[in-house]
């Protein structure tokens, strides 16, 4: 799961249209963005193994950012955050912790049994990257229909529609080279490389809704 992680993150602006879309974005990824920093550090671990099928990518230990208690640790502390920085945005709290959360139940469809329910034991995952095809139809599919609503929430406010289609093609075009990428098994270079997409995606983010500001100032 990659860009599906985004379409939560465009959920909660639909939800809670007075946040920012780009922390959204971030919230969404969050546990990747501590998970990338963890395995860069050599705390959180990978290998590649040839023949997997859908992704080689062995994700044997990451109890630090990918198990449940360590999820719902960072989902709770994502949105005491966003309750404290945007005080006069009702729910601003809840729907970032809710974001957040929504990444460990969207990665337990998708991965194989490596999310432990108690740190590094008791692992579990239903394995749809197994079938590339359907996990990749659930993917942009998610990110279709939020995209849509999306695009209903800003002509309801009165806004051009542009900005989200812009930015769900920036989405297409990072799905599109994670694809052809590849994956490696140096700890540093995995986690630049993810650092680098999910920075990529919330300066996308914060520069379509950027354009909002600079309108509304004419």
């Amino acid at each position: 799961m990659f860009v599906g992680h985004f379409a939560a993150g465009i959920a909660g602006k639909i939800a809670c249209p007075r946040l920012p879309l780009w922390p959204l974005i971030g919230a969404s990824q969050l546990l990747d963005l501590g998970w990338a920093t963890l395995v860069m550090a050599g705390v959180e671990k990978l290998r590649i193994v040839p023949g997997l099928p859908g992704s080689p990518l062995d994700l044997y230990y990451m109890p630090w950012t990918h198990s449940l208690p360590a999820a719902l640790l960072w989902s709770a502390a994502a949105g005491l955050v966003a309750a404290r920085w945007w005080q006069g945005v009702p729910r601003a709290g809840i729907v970032v912790a809710l974001v957040v959360f929504s990444h460990w139940l969207l990665d337990l469809v998708v991965h194989r049994p490596d999310l432990g329910l108690w740190f590094d034991s008791l692992k579990v995952g239903f394995g749809l990257w197994n079938l590339p095809q359907p996990e990749m139809a659930l993917e942009m599919g998610m990110v279709a229909l939020a995209g849509g609503g999306w695009i209903a929430l800003r002509k309801d406010a009165g806004l051009s529609a542009g900005p989200a289609p812009g930015f769900i093609a920036l989405l297409t075009v990072l799905q599109m080279v994670s694809l052809v990428s590849g994956a490696t098994e140096n700890g540093v270079q995995m986690g630049l490389l993810a650092l680098f997409g999910y920075g990529v995606t919330m300066v996308g983010a914060w520069w379509a809704e950027r354009r909002d500001s600079v309108a509304s100032r004419r």
